[in-house]
């Protein structure tokens, strides 16, 4: 697993515990039941990122009625790595299963069958949920639990619009699995955990790093209204696509944009102080 992607190992010493992927920089998102084996006492763990790169990271948020885990990175480490836009699948879209548990996995692939259907999950609660198809027959998926769902085409920045939770069991074989999975909505997970609404968005709008082997003199800095603007503009747009996607509802859409215009200003206005 070496690549520039968003998703991640989990690890707690040499244990191996599953996967989950960025929701921000500082927060990894993963079904909850992948840290079953996690000590009881400790709640540090291990995170390897794609690249290969060991940070360290807490559990943060345990919700346990929808299997759902939110683990905060150290704050000392500078994740570099980059964090995929939230969308909303719907019925008839291909997607894909970027994450895979060892290198000689397949990569999974398939059909969203139905989107943000009411689902009743092994924790106990009704999330809104995708049904999804594979177009491989593994027999068992657990190894995949708490990967992304991505849609939309892989030669475009990724669109993450759930993550893996459960895989149906055969309803004539109850030893038997099929190749139905389900997935909570990364609309779902917005909702029960705030941690990432606006921070999320202002690490995928954050302009990437300038190369450090470039040269000073052909790096024009852009003047701070310029920059502000542009920012501006950024958060604005991206929710206007959060709304046109019908990712989250108006009210809180305006909410959001209130509170993530609030962080830009004051952002660049700490910047200016230290300057």
């Amino acid at each position: 697993m070496k690549s520039e992607g968003y998703w991640v190992e989990l690890y707690q010493g040499q244990q191996r515990l599953g996967g989950g992927f960025l929701v921000t920089r500082r927060f990894v998102l993963t079904a909850l039941h992948c840290l079953r084996g996690l000590n009881a006492v400790e709640e540090e763990l291990n995170i390897v990122l794609a690249d290969g790169t060991q940070v360290r990271g807490e559990v943060r948020r345990r919700d346990k009625d929808a299997d759902l885990a939110l683990i905060e990175i150290d704050a000392g480490h500078d994740v570099r790595q980059p964090v995929p836009a939230a969308g909303v699948a719907r019925a008839g879209m291909h997607w894909r299963g970027p994450y895979r548990p060892a290198e000689n996995d397949v990569e999974l692939t398939g059909q969203v069958d139905h989107a943000g259907v009411s689902y009743l999950c092994e924790g106990g609660a009704l999330i809104e949920a995708l049904q999804l198809t594979t177009d491989q027959y593994l027999g068992d998926y657990s190894g995949y639990s708490g990967g992304p769902i991505e849609t939309g085409d892989r030669k475009r920045k990724p669109v993450v619009a759930g993550i893996l939770l459960e895989q149906v069991p055969d309803r004539c074989d109850a030893g038997r699995n099929t190749n139905v999975l389900f997935a909570a909505t990364l609309r779902e997970a917005m909702q029960r955990f705030d941690h990432f609404d606006v921070v999320h968005l202002l690490d995928v709008l954050r302009p990437p790093q300038v190369r450090s082997d470039a040269s000073p003199a052909l790096q024009p800095a852009p003047s701070p209204a310029r920059h502000q603007s542009d920012r501006v503009e950024a958060v604005i747009q991206a929710f206007q696509q959060l709304a046109d996607g019908n990712v989250l509802d108006p009210v809180r859409i305006a909410e959001l944009r209130y509170l993530a215009l609030k962080e830009v200003f004051m952002d660049d206005s700490r910047a200016v102080s230290h300057e």
